[in-house]
């Protein structure tokens, strides 16, 4: 998108736009994912975890998507990833991935994982074009009749 302003910003507990960006967030969530797999009566718990950690990606101010993680000590889990529906397709949520990794590997993180529906062929496409793999098909992940893989992401030792 041509002259367009797009900005990745790290949210932090005590910034000002905090309310503003998680009732964003809360929205997109509903819109995004099914009842049972979204985080909007959390969101604000889940955040303010020292272990968690959400970039979100503004396009000319507007809110365009996001992505949640958890460390401990030497693995991450991205546990939420959504990228407004039109603005999908332009290289945003590859975007926030790698912005993801980046912060996961300055942590000196040695595993990033995530789980996602085998049936989400874009997302899918874009974890194993990132170099995520297939551990393992865990059924009745989502619900009795949805399953998910879990896909792993190693870093080399250095």
């Amino acid at each position: 998108m041509a002259g367009s302003s797009v900005v990745l910003t790290e949210l932090h507990w005590n910034s000002t736009s905090w309310a503003k960006v998680v009732g964003e967030i809360a929205s997109l969530e509903k819109k995004t994912f099914p009842e049972h797999q979204s985080y909007p009566r959390s969101f604000d718990d889940e955040l303010k975890n020292k272990n968690n950690g959400l970039i979100y990606m503004e396009i000319n101010g507007d809110l365009a998507g996001y992505v949640m993680y958890s460390c401990t000590s030497f693995s991450a889990i991205i546990t939420a990833i959504a990228v407004k529906e039109n603005y999908r397709r332009q290289g945003h949520g590859d975007a926030l991935l790698k912005a993801v990794i980046k912060k996961c590997r300055s942590k000196l993180i040695n595993r990033v994982s995530l789980h996602v529906d085998p049936l989400r062929t874009p997302a899918m496409n874009l974890y194993k074009k990132l170099g995520f793999e297939i551990e393992t098909l865990l059924k009745g992940y989502y619900s009795l009749d949805r399953d998910a893989y879990m896909m792993c992401l190693d870093f080399d030792e250095e």
